[in-house]
């Protein structure tokens, strides 16, 4: 089957190009201008949330807590960080930066359209499959990623820093910048460590890699994922470590799930 019964020359290709990457770039502008006006509830709200004890995560574990002994210690109802802000700009820095970001984050599967799009008459059908499942897969487990930063390994993480003293007579004061440096990082961090699966059926697709491979390195996986875990949680409690540990050894039993049984033979 041909990849394209219409044959385009040189400057129809940028022709469609550009107005794909205009309508990527007008999706992100639309995204911005609707992020930059509700920033102040999405801060108060969603940013902001991990640095109190109303968060979710908190008052879950705080219930729990008094039923399961190993879990962390939330039950401080008085946890509250104060953000401060130490530059002048700052705060609308802030403001214009995060609400790109975020634009970046909810315009992601209109780009990933255009782009499906564009690349789409240059493929024949099994390449189309394997494309969008790519896409489709990619997306979806980038947002679930990013899910379980925000939700999980962000709130830990930042909990235990935020109370962690060397000495009584030092004050925790969290600059706005530090804060979210730190919340975006993880965040997206985590998103894209969970295109991990993604990476491994498309190396496989490559013959890079095959699933008797995976499973021989296994026992390696398993103590590179402790090792990453202990790094993203520097409570170090084992209860945070499996948190985070947890996700990252599914994420490698998905990855052999999906690959390819055996690496095509070279002739």
């Amino acid at each position: 089957m041909a990849k394209n019964e219409k044959e385009m020359n040189f400057w129809g290709h940028l022709e469609v190009l550009r107005w794909t990457i205009f309508r990527a770039v007008a999706a992100i502008v639309v995204c911005f201008i609707g992020c930059f006006a509700a920033m102040p509830f999405v801060f108060d709200k969603f940013i902001l949330g991990p640095t109190s004890s109303d968060f979710f995560l908190y008052k879950a574990f705080s219930s729990l807590g008094s039923k399961v002994p190993f879990l962390p210690d939330f039950s401080d109802s008085a946890f509250k960080v104060e953000i401060i802000n130490i530059n002048v700009a700052s705060q609308f820095t802030s403001h214009i930066s995060t609400a790109f970001w975020l634009s970046i984050v909810i315009a992601f599967p209109i780009i990933i359209y255009e782009i499906w799009k564009f690349i789409r008459p240059a493929l024949y059908q099994k390449e189309i499959t394997n494309v969008r499942f790519a896409f489709v897969f990619g997306t979806l487990m980038f947002y679930l990623g990013c899910a379980v930063g925000y939700c999980v390994i962000f709130p830990f993480t930042f909990h235990f820093l935020a109370e962690y003293t060397i000495s009584q007579e030092i004050v925790n004061q969290i600059s706005l910048s530090s804060y979210l440096n730190n919340f975006l990082t993880m965040i997206f961090i985590m998103g894209a460590v969970f295109e991990l699966p993604l990476l491994a059926w498309l190396l496989s697709k490559l013959g890079v890699i095959d699933r008797q491979m995976l499973k021989d390195y296994r026992k390696h996986a398993i103590v590179a994922s402790v090792v990453v875990a202990a790094a993203i949680t520097p409570s170090g409690d084992p209860f945070t470590l499996s948190l985070v540990f947890l996700p990252l050894y599914l994420l490698y039993e998905l990855s052999i799930r999906i690959v390819r049984k055996e690496a095509p033979q070279s002739e």
